[in-house]
């Protein structure tokens, strides 16, 4: 469940918009946020590499990606946000469907990036979702994930509030779980995680091993 406040923010874009501005302060706003990926991820791949926006709504975090010569392919579920995509990211590859069972070739693409988006799913989607990426990377491909981590004490009821006003129950589940040991769990290999804005946020990244068959 989730207040009144999380469809409003999806209806009306400012207030999305500012909720972003707002909660990204603490990371160096949200030109760093969207970044974040590419940013930790840039020096392992090769200038031209494919690389998938999973879950990419109106394409913003692909943005760097695409200006710094990538050939990106964005999935998302919702027809309104890939069409906002095309209008904003012409040169961004769009895909409808479920990141669960994305409709993709195995080992597709050199890296994966979940930006703020994992803690929408339930715990067996969120599986799913992650078996997904396993999937469709390459041996030796690389996985990011940006999203909520429990925040450290300066910033604990910020976040509490801001979950509470803007996101479900899953965020909440996500955030009493150990994604790096999901992620080992699953099969993926170098696995790091850094604790980002008062520990708020995470940061992981993970690679499928040359040797590893997705499940």
């Amino acid at each position: 469940m989730s207040s009144f406040l999380r469809p409003l923010a999806y209806r009306h874009r400012w207030i999305y918009d500012l909720v972003t501005a707002v909660s990204s302060l603490s990371v160096g706003g949200v030109e760093r946020l969207r970044g974040l990926g590419l940013e930790a991820l840039g020096p392992h791949l090769s200038p031209d590499a494919a690389v998938l926006d999973l879950c990419c709504g109106s394409g913003e975090a692909a943005a760097p990606w695409l200006e710094a010569g990538y050939r990106v392919t964005g999935l998302d579920i919702s027809p309104r946000a890939l069409a906002l995509a095309a209008q904003r990211h012409p040169a961004m590859t769009r895909v409808e469907g479920l990141a669960e069972d994305p409709p993709l070739a195995d080992a597709s693409f050199a890296a994966i990036q979940l930006s703020v988006a994992l803690h929408e799913f339930p715990r067996t989607d969120r599986e799913a979702v992650l078996r997904s990426c396993l999937r469709l990377l390459q041996p030796g491909g690389w996985l990011v994930v940006v999203d909520l981590h429990p925040a450290g004490p300066w910033l604990r009821l910020p976040q509490q509030l801001f979950c509470a006003l803007f996101e479900t129950d899953t965020a909440t589940a996500m955030l009493e779980d150990d994604l790096p040991a999901q992620l080992k769990q699953l099969g993926f290999s170098a696995v790091n995680q850094e604790l980002l804005a008062g520990q708020a946020l995470q940061r992981i990244t993970a690679t499928r091993s040359a040797d590893s068959t997705p499940s």
